[in-house]
């Protein structure tokens, strides 16, 4: 105490902010290295291993790609939102073995949540993570998200890469397994307010939100995973304007450039250029989204 009334009157303003400053990029430094030295823990990990995740626990099927979801679901917190009621609609489309809906929960404990996963290989990860931790008001749709229903053909790599085959333009990659798959339109799952749609379903979403029209307008925020890969339609402007004709804001930030640095300086565009982005979108103030 006496030490902070002597810094309160000795030191000037400006040398106080220096210290605050410092002492809070010395924590943030701390913080980035244990997460580093966590994620090297991870991707050692044997597929089938039992991790622990926000107070949940979780098994694994592939140390590397939870390694990815553990940095972009809790270091970066990239489907992190500010939700307006205790128990938000969530509709999470590519859920894979369930990181982001226990996050979801985590934050949200009364939260509604419809998850959408496709992956034959990766969903009994998922629903075994759901079972394990009691998980309530979760429902878990077998099916791929796009513009269209019926059966199509799914390509995986049982990990975390996949996309539909409609959409490779015969550019899969060796070694991944096809799948025939239900598809489910996702303006069917628009019939009530949407506070938050996490959408990561490896190209189709410009088909998915196109379909949507203007049911987009019940929806309160979204986060939204572009591809940009050589074999899928080049879409971004698209979903863009859709977005700012339904009333949104949005940003569109860098994502996973240790995958794809095709969006790293010095860049070269051209039709091998790969990349993804992040697309964070929020319903403009004076929007009418019925929330």
């Amino acid at each position: 105490m006496l030490l902070k009334t002597l810094a309160k009157h000795v030191m000037s303003s400006r040398t106080r902010q220096i210290i605050r400053a410092s002492t809070v990029d010395v924590r943030s430094w701390w913080e980035l290295r244990r997460s580093a030295q966590r994620e090297r823990q991870i991707r050692a990990m044997p597929p089938g291993s039992l991790m622990p995740f926000l107070g949940y626990r979780v098994r694994i099927n592939d140390g590397p790609n939870f390694a990815v979801l553990y940095h972009d679901i809790v270091v970066r917190q990239i489907y992190g939102f500010q939700a307006k009621r205790m128990d938000p609609v969530i509709l999470d489309c590519g859920s894979n073995i369930g990181a982001s809906i226990l996050y979801f929960k985590s934050r949200y404990p009364n939260a509604r949540i419809v998850g959408f996963e496709p992956d034959p290989a990766v969903l009994q990860y998922l629903q075994e993570n759901l079972s394990r931790n009691d998980l309530t008001d979760v429902r878990i749709v077998q099916a791929a998200v796009g513009g269209r229903e019926g059966t199509l053909t799914f390509y995986s790599d049982g990990k975390y890469g996949s996309c539909l085959a409609h959409l490779a333009e015969g550019a899969i990659p060796v070694g991944w397994t096809a799948h025939p798959v239900p598809c489910v339109r996702l303006r069917d799952y628009l019939g009530e307010p949407i506070d938050f749609i996490k959408m990561n379903i490896e190209g189709a979403e410009w088909e998915s939100l196109a379909d949507c029209g203007e049911r987009l307008r019940l929806v309160r925020e979204m986060a939204i995973e572009y591809h940009h890969l050589p074999s899928l339609p080049r879409t971004l402007h698209k979903i863009l304007n859709l977005l700012d004709e339904m009333g949104f804001d949005y940003v569109v930030s860098d994502f996973d450039l240790a995958t794809y640095s095709g969006a790293r300086p010095p860049i070269v565009l051209d039709e091998n250029t790969a990349y993804f982005r992040q697309i964070y979108a929020k319903r403009r103030e004076d929007g009418k989204a019925g929330l």
